[in-house]
C-alpha cells in the first residue's frame, strides 16, 4: 500500500490539491461576469455557431481541469468501493 501511495504522490494529476487548484483557478477563470467555461457550453449547447479553433481551444483549456477532477474522483471512488468489498 504503501508504494501505491508513493507512485501516487509523484502524478500530479492523481494529486488532489493539484486538481482542485487547477479546477478552481483555470476551470472558473474568470469569475466575472461568468465563467469561461461556462459561456463555452452554453455557445455549443447552442450549436456552436461562429466557433473557430481559438474557440474549441479554449473550450478545452477550461475544461481540461474538469474533466480531472472527474476522473480523479471516480479513481478514488472506485478504489473504495473495493477495500469496501474486500472488507465483507
Amino acid at each position: 500500500m504503501a508504494k501505491k501511495e508513493s507512485l501516487k504522490s509523484l502524478n500530479p494529476l492523481n494529486n488532489w490539491i493539484t486538481v482542485l487548484m487547477l479546477t478552481v483557478i483555470l476551470g472558473l477563470a474568470p469569475l466575472l461576469p461568468e465563467p469561461h467555461l461556462w459561456g463555452k457550453l452554453r455557445w455549443v449547447a447552442g450549436g456552436a455557431v461562429g466557433m473557430k479553433l481559438m474557440d474549441w481551444g479554449d473550450l478545452l483549456f477550461h475544461g481540461f481541469p474538469w474533466v480531472l477532477l472527474i476522473r480523479l474522483t471516480i479513481i478514488e471512488l472506485r478504489m473504495k468501493l473495493k477495500t469496501v468489498k474486500a472488507e465483507l
